[in-house]
């Protein structure tokens, strides 16, 4: 069994304030940590102190995409684009790359090599899978691109022919412009 870090055995009160006080000098100043902790009775090392300042850093980031993702989920009630799917993918994408991270970084001690293979596997299925869908989510997306541009042809054509179509070619130029532009 492997053992666990003695940054992870402080009490949780010390592991808090380590927590804040990482935040708080942007994740660097391990060694006045390091001597800050000595103080406080605990003999934990720089590159330790470091480590797990990677850990909450990466956990901090993943919550920062969780949050991010949740705003362009409840944007809007339309999502012809599918922009909600598109941030759930970008959402799982980092999480994988996250989980790939920490399983190659692991050391012996921690996994076993076979339970690292074994995980390397299932996270390559996982991207196979995630890409594939991501490729189908793009493809979907110029469709609906490429329809739209087909639709405002047909209106424009419509009504520069007839002169008197249901939009006037002004109106339609101004869409082209302002809402394409952004859909595009």
């Amino acid at each position: 069994m492997a053992q666990r870090s003695k940054v992870e055995t402080l009490p949780s009160s010390v592991r808090e304030w380590l927590d804040r006080a990482l935040t708080e000098r942007n994740f660097s100043g391990y060694r006045e940590l390091e001597a800050l902790l000595h103080e406080k009775g605990y003999r934990i090392g720089r590159a330790q102190i470091s480590r797990y300042g990677q850990k909450v850093q990466r956990r901090f980031a993943a919550i920062r995409e969780a949050t991010e993702m949740a705003r362009i989920i409840t944007e809007g009630a339309e999502d012809d684009q599918d922009k909600r799917s598109e941030a759930i993918i970008a959402t799982i994408q980092a999480d994988i790359l996250t989980a790939l991270i920490d399983v190659r970084e692991a050391s012996d001690e921690d996994m076993l090599p076979a339970e690292r293979a074994s995980l390397l596997a299932k996270v390559g299925k996982s991207i196979a899978t995630l890409t594939h869908s991501s490729v189908s989510l793009k493809r979907y997306q110029t469709e609906v691109r490429e329809k739209i541009a087909a639709r405002l042809d047909a209106l424009e054509l419509e009504a520069t022919q007839q002169g008197k179509g249901h939009v006037s070619l002004e109106t339609l130029k101004r869409v082209r412009e302002e809402i394409y532009g952004i859909i595009t």
